[in-house]
């Protein structure tokens, strides 16, 4: 074959370029530290490299933000969880001390301004939130558990009422005890003298209820017209509710305990629903009952029922009424991250497990009824007193009076023992509370803890696979050097050797 100058000059500049090229190469892997550029550089490593990179970045995304983020909030639900037992337990305290004294009314008023503001503090705790989430809301988390000052407005504006179903079970049906003192008032029956005493006609009595979660409830519709709640036994209506509602406590009480009331008396002031133990004793242990009523009145620190009830919001705006309904099938609230390949963890503590609406309910008996029948016999006896001084001793004036005064201070020994009672069956009630929200706190550094060894693994993989991508697209730096600083090399001696060629053609012989 007949090497010609021309074949001689297109070979060196093709083995030149080749220099070039791998000159190219090993620039870019010194420079990008890879060692492809494109995937025809190594198909092999390409495949390798995406999926590499995808678990890098999956991985990346479970532990630096959706563990992160996970953990804050189990973070932020832990710490209220704390502050709601420190506080529960001050009203465990409170109610312990309160069940050792004789008090007057100025004392369990004191005592009630406390237990009150604790109570406050409690539902307050509840409106945690985390980056603008409240945390103990379930899947609503834009929505507080309690009512607003704010929203309190914008219900009145808009004429905003709910119409709330509670299920409670036979043994839901509470007892309260009520002193009827209303002799004092009203004089002994006819035919009965002071000297046979007041003190028989003073009694303490037990009643039985349905205590609805709110007081403050709806006693008429919007043209004035009474309403009752609808009370389902076992899925049948019940028909014994008394279709007047009663205005106040006192007087529903005295209905019932004298027989005027024979079924249910409604008390929309302090949401109960009231009955004697005859009536009673003519329901099962395996009763269940649904309660439907309706509650417009609502004020700051009330707790929002689409929380716990299945509920009809009914808003007036504008003059178009909308009806939102909520809770119709009861659904779990849990909210689970992904934390992990295939694994996830619930992150929160949903309302009714911690915050129950009878810590606030508890509250409302002391002020319905302790408190008042206490201030009510203290200014009887006080007023007693102020007569006997007026008239002389010994006078039947003077034994009418006296007489009457027995009568007030055994009705004053009823209250006193019955606030006491009520105080000691508190201690219990605020234990049970706090147990309930012990197992919320289990539940969640339960939590936590297994997000702790999931974060743990997570960073351990996390570093794996960047060791693998590096291995698998990384460079030995000295080497990747050396192979250039020996290209170079090559280069510059191919361009010297190719031009000695160039110098001399076929004419140099001739």
């Amino acid at each position: 074959m007949r090497m010609t100058n021309k074949i001689m000059q297109n070979n060196s500049l093709y083995n030149i370029n080749q220099n070039k090229i791998l000159e190219d190469k090993l620039t870019n892997q010194m420079t990008n530290q890879s060692k492809i550029v494109r995937p025809s550089d190594d198909p092999v490593v390409a495949i390798r490299a995406l999926r590499l990179r995808s678990n890098v970045a999956s991985v990346t995304q479970y532990h630096d933000k959706n563990a992160a983020d996970a953990d804050q909030w189990l973070t932020v639900t832990a710490d209220a969880l704390k502050t709601i037992d420190e506080v529960l337990k001050s009203l465990y305290e409170q109610a312990t001390g309160a069940a050792n004294k004789y008090l007057t009314s100025d004392d369990l008023d004191i005592i009630l301004e406390q237990m009150d503001s604790l109570t406050k503090e409690f539902y307050d705790s509840g409106n945690v939130d985390y980056a603008g989430r409240y945390v103990f809301s379930g899947f609503r988390t834009d929505t507080a558990i309690t009512f607003s000052s704010e929203d309190i407005a914008q219900m009145d504006k808009d004429s905003v009422s709910y119409e709330i179903t509670e299920k409670i079970g036979y043994e839901g049906i509470s007892t309260i005890n009520y002193t009827d003192f209303s002799v004092l008032d009203k004089g002994l029956p006819p035919g009965i003298s002071a000297d046979e005493s007041y003190e028989q006609y003073v009694t303490n009595n037990t009643l039985y209820r349905f205590r609805l979660s709110y007081d403050e409830v709806d006693g008429k519709d919007k043209d004035g017209n009474n309403t009752v709640p609808v009370l389902t036994k076992n899925g049948l209506p019940v028909t014994d509710i008394n279709t007047t509602p009663y205005e106040t406590a006192e007087d529903a009480y005295k209905a019932v305990i004298d027989g005027t009331e024979k079924g249910i008396a409604y008390i929309p002031s302090t949401g109960e629903l009231v009955f004697s133990e005859a009536y009673y004793q003519t329901l099962d242990k395996g009763d269940k009952f649904e309660i439907t009523y309706n509650k417009s009145n609502w004020e700051d620190g009330d707790i929002n029922p689409v929380h716990y009830f299945p509920c009809t919001e009914t808003k007036t705006v504008g003059g178009q009424t909308k009806q939102t309904v909520y809770n119709k099938v009861k659904e779990d609230q849990d909210i689970y991250y992904d934390v992990g390949f295939n694994q996830k963890i619930q992150v929160n503590t949903v309302t009714d497990e911690v915050f129950t609406h009878n810590v606030r309910r508890d509250m409302d008996d002391f002020y319905h009824q302790s408190r008042q029948q206490l201030e009510e016999i203290e200014t009887k006896i006080s007023d007693i007193e102020k007569k006997m001084e007026e008239v002389p001793e010994g006078s039947q004036a003077y034994e009418e009076l006296a007489a009457q005064l027995k009568g007030a201070n055994k009705a004053a020994t009823y209250i006193r023992e019955n606030i006491q009672k009520k105080f000691e069956n508190q201690i219990t009630k605020y234990q049970k509370y706090r147990d309930d929200n012990d197992l919320a706190i289990t539940n969640n550094a339960t939590r936590g803890s297994r997000l702790d060894l999931i974060t743990e693994r997570l960073s351990n993989q996390k570093a794996t696979f960047k060791e693998l991508q590096t291995d698998n697209e990384g460079i030995d730096i000295t080497q990747v050097a050396v192979e250039l600083s020996s290209a170079e090399l090559t280069y510059q001696a191919a361009l010297m050797a190719t031009g000695k060629i160039m110098q001399t053609n076929l004419m140099n012989y001739i």
